[in-house]
């Protein structure tokens, strides 16, 4: 009996032990696995019951468990991760790889240049103990400077191919060489993560940029996108090219003409007569040089090119080689006589800074190239559901179109009205017959009358151009009239030219900013902007008076050097057509002095929380001695130019109205860069979020305190933090931190840098965002879940989830920690939440 019963158990565990391992291992036909990767490829995580119906629908599946489907897609998926992620590390490895060896070659050439200072040191050393020591000069430079190139013949191709070789030589010399003495680019460190390498000249003839990347675009392809300057690089007005003739290596020789635009409304235009050479080298490389010829070649208008002023472009250009693996290594070279004596010396500085050569165009053009190829590989994320290509041309429009304004070049049909050397804003008219060409597309539609451009430059002491401009663009109401922005949109809308104040209507004071796009490194962003406006007529009182604005924001960095900050706007319909009419206006402010070695700024980044309430304050007294120590002694320069169409009988009205607009946003500038001047606000008086809300430092200090009672552990890394310091490290940690209000519809009303970047938005925009609008399906069921909790005990917990930006982009988070944050008096004045270990998907 024993023996039957272990016989019994013995046939029992080999039958199970069988039937696992027939579960465990099973062979899959190739139909089979066709018709489950069929299935894969439509949904790669399908549900219980979708799995049952695919066996029900695949007869050859019948013999196979739902568990073991399960277990199929749950490998499938795994592997195709691993695949992805296999991907991922090839490229990064040859990144890597590539800028090693891009590094190596850096510092190779840095050698060399510490050697050929160190004898020229030693040689220079040796002269002065000799007899002729005083005569010494500039034989001993370490620079070797560029001379004017002597005339030749334009129209004989021997004498243009001697030039193009020689311009070929010098410009390699300075490209992979010695020949200008290179100093790293201040704020520009190179990395695997950085945009490239990049320095300026130190002392050179004229002014010197240098960059050196890694882009993942074939050689043609960049070579392409670089010869067509106008596409890329913002004060390029035009370039013509009037002669090409085939050289050796199948290269071309070209000769150019090019303009570009006047930065302000205090200095003339530039333009270049240059001789461009295209070739191979022995070793794969592709080459792209340009320099400047002696003689008069302006384009087949002579009488424009007196409004421009000639300037000299020394051996410059673009050195591509291919990497191993796909993609290329540059070397960009721009060496430039901008003709400084032709500006008022004030404006000097911009014309002999190497720095702004190197943030206008040889950063411009790296960092372009490298939107172009993520945009091709498909990592740019899409606004509004636009193709990056078309947001690009909006913004390249809203440019040229201000630049077009500022500069007011008779070719393009503009001229001063009633000019007058007392006036301080300048008015321009233009007809509308070149007007389609410049910012208008040719199908819209055109203005009876024209347009009106009212524009003046002024100079700014000790005030940080980014922080202006963010407060410009997040604080319309403090200088924006509602009525004139009104007139341009219903003028553009349906041609309706009716004068500011015909139609009764109140503004809000409220502006909704919607990101649409933005380049690689945020230094400008495209957005839709819209003014809420209702109708003070009661019959009308139901039509929306709102206005949309597209509009473009740069320079928002306060470390970038050299960089110019912009905010430049022009009414668009709601619909936002591919082809919408647009008048630019705004705002341009020019650094015109370089900071100060690593004194740090003394406007922090916290300012831009809120300024408002420092608008009232008025010029404070000099409060300690560390206010003037800190503060810049920077200057700079702020160019307005606002555009508005007019019918023929409105346009000394219309003329009118433009000056004393601009005269009342100059004076509301004027009041802004006094609060914002380090010098010009109390210490005392601390940024505030929203009329009626806490100092940011006071709402800092009641999250902290309120995570360490409710979660007994400290939010931040040292408790004895307190005021400014305390809201900083707040402000750039590295959680998402968000506040939202204690209503029946949660809003945001405070977020870090941090929850700022996860959500996609910025401070102003923040508030019109509800709690639930952020979360998906399942982490609002989870919210719902956990609130009642928090409401009682004052915190809680929410698991890994996903919740959306507002540019619709996936971020996924570990966790959530949420919690009460409460005031002095115990009152509970807003819920906390903070987004740990977020990324995007």
């Amino acid at each position: 009996m024993a023996m039957a019963v272990a016989h019994h158990r013995e046939s029992s565990s080999g039958s199970i032990g069988k039937h696992l391992d027939s579960g465990k291992y099973v062979r899959y036909t190739a139909d089979q696995v066709e018709a489950l990767e069929r299935v894969y490829a439509e949904c790669p995580k399908p549900s219980s019951l979708r799995r049952q119906q695919l066996i029900r629908e695949c007869p050859i599946l019948a013999n196979i468990e739902p568990k073991q489907i399960k277990v199929w897609f749950q490998n499938r998926r795994c592997r195709e991760k691993q695949r992805k992620e296999a991907g991922r590390l090839q490229t990064v490895n040859r990144k890597l790889s590539a800028m090693n060896k891009l590094l190596m070659e850096e510092n190779e050439r840095l050698q060399k240049q510490v050697s050929q200072l160190v004898c020229e040191n030693g040689f220079m050393r040796q002269q002065l103990h000799t007899a002729s020591a005083a005569t010494t000069d500039a034989s001993c430079d370490s620079v070797v400077t560029t001379p004017q190139h002597p005339i030749r013949d334009a129209n004989n191709p021997a004498g243009l191919l001697s030039i193009a070789e020689e311009t070929l030589a010098e410009f390699l010399s300075k490209a992979t060489g010695t020949a200008v003495d290179w100093v790293q680019m201040p704020g520009m460190k190179p990395g695997p993560d950085s945009v490239g390498i990049f320095a300026i000249s130190r002392s050179c003839s004229g002014v010197a940029a240098r960059a050196c990347g890694l882009v993942s675009l074939e050689p043609t392809k960049i070579a392409e996108i670089l010869k067509d300057r106008p596409s890329w690089f913002r004060d390029c007005r035009s370039l013509e090219v009037f002669t090409m003739f085939p050289a050796g290596n199948g290269g071309t020789i070209e000769l150019i003409y090019t303009q570009t635009y006047a930065p302000t409304t205090l200095a003339p235009a530039r333009d270049f007569w240059t001789l461009r050479y295209t070739t191979s080298l022995d070793n794969g490389s592709l080459v792209v040089c340009e320099r400047s010829l002696s003689g008069s070649g302006a384009g087949p208008n002579a009488a424009a090119a007196a409004q421009f002023v000639r300037g000299e472009m020394f051996p410059s250009g673009y050195l591509i080689r291919p990497c191993e693996g796909g993609g290329s290594i540059i070397h960009i070279v721009d060496h430039l006589n901008l003709e400084a004596w032709s500006v008022p010396e004030v404006l000097r500085p911009l014309y002999e800074s190497s720095k702004v050569v190197a943030q206008k165009m040889t950063i411009a053009a790296l960092r372009y190239i490298r939107q172009i190829a993520q945009e091709t590989s498909g990592e740019v994320v899409y606004g509004l559901g636009r193709q990056p290509a078309v947001l690009r041309t909006f913004s390249q429009r809203l440019s040229r179109g201000f630049n077009d304004a500022v500069n007011g070049f008779n070719d393009d049909g503009w001229s001063i009205l009633n000019c007058d050397s007392a006036e301080d804003v300048v008015i321009a008219v233009n007809s509308t017959k070149n007007l389609s060409a410049t910012c208008i597309p040719a199908s819209s539609l055109t203005f009876p009358g024209g347009v009106i451009c009212a524009k003046a430059s002024m100079l700014l002491q000790n005030v940080p151009p980014a922080v202006l401009v963010r407060f410009l663009r997040e604080h319309r109401s403090e200088w924006a009239d509602f009525n004139v922005d009104a007139y341009s949109a219903a003028s553009l809308k349906a041609g309706c030219f009716a004068y500011p104040g015909m139609r009764s209507t109140r503004f809000t004071g409220s502006q909704i900013i919607m990101p649409l796009g933005h380049t690689i490194e945020h230094e400008e962003m495209l957005e839709v902007v819209r003014l809420e406006g209702h109708s003070l007529v009661q019959e009308d009182s139901f039509a929306s008076r709102d206005i949309h604005l597209l509009q473009i924001c740069s320079g928002i960095d306060e470390n970038a050097v050299g960089a110019c900050s912009e905010l430049v706007f022009a009414s668009i319909d709601e619909m936002f057509p591919d082809d919408a009419p647009l008048l630019p206006s705004g705002f341009r402010i020019i650094p015109l002095d370089s900071k100060s070695g690593d004194k740090k700024n003394a406007v922090s980044v916290n300012r831009t929380l809120d300024l408002t309430s420092g608008l009232d304050v008025g010029p404070a007294t000099n409060h300690a001695a560390e206010d003037s120590s800190s503060c810049h002694n920077t200057r700079s320069v702020l160019t307005i130019a606002f555009q508005f169409p007019f019918e023929s009988s409105l346009q000394e009205n219309i003329a009118i109205m433009a000056r004393q607009y601009v005269r009342s946003v100059i004076s509301s500038v004027q009041r802004v860069a006094l609060a914002i001047s380090p010098s010009g606000i109390s210490p005392t008086v601390g940024p505030k979020l929203s009329p009626g809300s806490p100092e940011a430092v006071t709402l800092a200090h009641w999250i902290c305190q309120s995570y360490s009672f409710y979660m007994g552990a400290e939010l931040l890394q040292s408790d004895s933090l307190v005021g400014d310091l305390l809201l900083k490290q707040l402000w750039h940690h590295q959680d998402a931190i968000l506040c939202c209000s204690v209503r029946s519809m949660p809003v945001f009303i405070f977020a870090n840098q941090a929850g700022l970047d996860m959500l996609e938005t910025t401070l102003v925009a923040l508030q019109d965002i509800t709690l639930d609008k952020i979360f998906d399906d399942s982490g609002r069921k989870a919210l719902c879940t956990e609130f009642a909790k928090l409401m009682q005990e004052g915190f809680t917990s929410l698991p890994a989830g996903i919740c959306m930006s507002m540019m619709g982009r996936h971020v996924s988070y570990e966790q959530a920690l949420a919690w009460k944050v409460l005031a002095e008096d115990n009152s509970v004045h807003c819920l906390a939440f903070s987004f740990i270990s977020w990324s995007f998907v």
